[in-house]
């Protein structure tokens, strides 16, 4: 009973702090928590030097972690790594302190340090993300590309058997390259029992070095003969058929058209009329584009901590709204991100306006991006609109405040 009611103060002070206040209360515990993580680090270093967890009745560090810190594998493999690599290389630890480098990003670059480029390395590693991590690992020990193999998925089996030697006749005749296929002739005699098909894999995308990716896909069998067919109307440019050729004139084109249709980029762009006032809720093409460009295909909400670095899920945003006389001209056009776009909707119009106006399906997305309600709002957010306008807006059918890219 105690606890409960000390969690029901402790949500009831966070409830009474204004947003300035929580902003900083949240930038301070996550110092601490760096700090805390830094401090178990270095004892780590320690424990495991005086092999303190075989006292404990544990094996190894990792079992003492596990066991009786109850931390979980992930989260004892990387403190366990970057203590080590801290033992070696002291400046870890204070990338880890300052927050430049997370545990992830330090035990994945530990296998790749040395007394010559530690340094080096971790001030390059600053504040990236782990594709950025994995990007700069590929820098340091680049691997060669890898061969192009398309091969179908098994289906489940109905618990029905077949030899081994079809097995591998089916997997031959599934390899699209000359990828080296070999079974030895005693387990060929042998039954073996066909197994369920593993689960799809999500699309990955791996680094291999600077200029070159891995990309692994699942594709259904609608996909895979447009891949095919355009193979076959390419050999004349393309004899041998490369994949990844395909796939970078198919992303071209697909880029080209969405670009055109969203933003208005075309080669030969029809006289500008951007400097026109125009009325109604369209944007002209003009606009788009001279928007497109300014804005860096990115959202251009800049809170306290800096410009949002959103490239999905653009719209475009009228500073004035057009429901107060906001015009679609270039002054009056920035792109935001939908999270952004409705954050600013609701600072100025309210969020039972918002909400109200709100479509069903949109509901997912903003849950998973979240509102933005801790940044600042940008110095243009005019005063909330009156009642009067707020009432015009809703028997409009519209909040008013943007159009989706």
């Amino acid at each position: 009973m105690e606890s409960i009611t000390r969690v029901a103060d402790d949500v009831a002070a966070l409830a009474a702090l204004s947003d300035d206040e929580l902003v900083e209360r949240v930038n301070d515990l996550a110092a601490c928590e760096r700090r805390a993580s830094v401090a178990l680090i270095r004892s780590l270093v320690e424990f495991d030097r005086r092999r303190l967890y075989l006292r404990e009745g544990c094996c190894s560090l990792f079992g003492y972690c596990t066991q009786v810190l109850h931390l979980s594998e992930g989260s004892a493999y990387n403190r366990i790594e970057t203590a080590r690599a801290a033992q070696r290389y002291p400046k870890v630890l204070e990338a880890l302190e300052r927050g430049d480098v997370t545990l992830t990003a330090v035990r994945l670059l530990a296998p790749h340090l040395t007394p010559a480029n530690h340094g080096e390395v971790l001030a390059a590693a600053r504040h990236r993300s782990k594709q950025g991590i994995q990007e700069l690992i590929a820098s340091l020990n680049p691997r060669p590309a890898v061969a192009t193999i398309i091969r179908r998925v098994p289906q489940p089996s109905n618990g029905h058997t077949t030899s081994a030697v079809d097995a591998v006749q089916e997997l031959r005749a599934s390899l699209t390259t000359t990828e080296a296929v070999s079974a030895s002739s005693s387990s060929a005699r042998q039954d073996v029992a066909v197994t369920r098909a593993p689960p799809l894999r999500a699309t990955v995308v791996t680094p291999l070095a600077p200029e070159l990716y891995k990309l692994q896909v699942t594709l259904p069998r609608e996909t895979h003969e447009k891949l095919r067919r355009a193979q076959a109307l390419a050999r004349h440019a393309l004899p041998g058929g490369d994949v990844a050729s395909i796939l970078d004139r198919a992303l071209t084109l697909l880029i080209d058209d969405l670009e055109r249709r969203r933003f208005a980029r075309v080669t030969s762009p029809q006289p500008s009329q951007a400097d026109s006032t125009p009325s109604g809720r369209h944007i002209p093409a003009a606009v788009r584009r001279a928007v497109w460009r300014r804005d860096q295909e990115r959202c251009a909400f800049v809170g306290r901590a800096g410009r949002c670095r959103e490239t999905a899920f653009l719209e475009f945003h009228h500073v004035t709204p057009y429901a107060t006389g906001g015009a679609a001209t270039v002054e009056n056009i920035q792109l935001r991100c939908r999270a952004h776009n409705q954050h600013e909707a609701r600072l100025f119009f309210g969020d039972p306006v918002v909400r109200e106006r709100q479509p069903a399906w949109r509901g997912s997305a903003r849950t998973r991006s979240g509102t933005g309600a801790l940044l600042a709002p940008a110095p243009h957010i005019p005063t909330p609109a009156p009642r009067r306008a707020r009432e015009s807006i809703l028997a409009a059918g519209s909040c008013g405040r943007c159009r989706s890219v």
